[in-house]
């Protein structure tokens, strides 16, 4: 039987405003996780620049 992962929290990134969900790496701390990735929280100037 294979494990599914239908139950793991979910969060909207704040720079592409995509649904991500939550990964192992992110266990100590998913209160404090804001972006889905890398890319976006390095565009995260750009975004803040453009508004």
């Amino acid at each position: 039987m294979a494990h599914k992962k239908i139950h793991l929290a979910t969060k909207i990134c704040i720079t592409c405003k995509k649904p991500f969900t939550w990964r192992k790496k992110w266990e100590r701390n998913w209160d404090e996780v804001r972006y889905c990735g890398e890319k976006c929280r390095r565009n995260k100037l750009k975004k803040e620049r453009d508004e």
